[in-house]
């Protein structure tokens, strides 16, 4: 299935923030405090596309696999305890 103009738009937002921060010399640390603003966007996609869709925009998007792929490390991070959560 194409991938429709809203989420297109959604991962290029986050697709552009992180080439940005990238472009500044910015590098995990600094994606992971700038990562609140993204976070609506980013819910609001896999709330909206399927699996492959988002395969799709992370094949894409070189910015926004690297926001995404972030994104599960910090989750898997907190389900094993590995980052502590207060």
């Amino acid at each position: 299935m194409p991938l429709t103009e809203n989420q297109i738009r959604l991962a290029v937002a986050i697709d552009d923030h992180v080439k940005s921060i990238l472009a500044k010399g910015g590098g995990d640390e600094e994606l992971l405090v700038s990562m609140y603003d993204q976070m609506p966007t980013f819910k609001q996609l896999l709330d909206t596309s399927t699996e492959s869709e988002m395969s799709q925009l992370c094949q894409q998007y070189d910015g926004f696999y690297r926001f995404a792929e972030l994104m599960e490390r910090l989750a898997q991070g907190i389900a094993d305890g590995s980052i502590p959560v207060p």
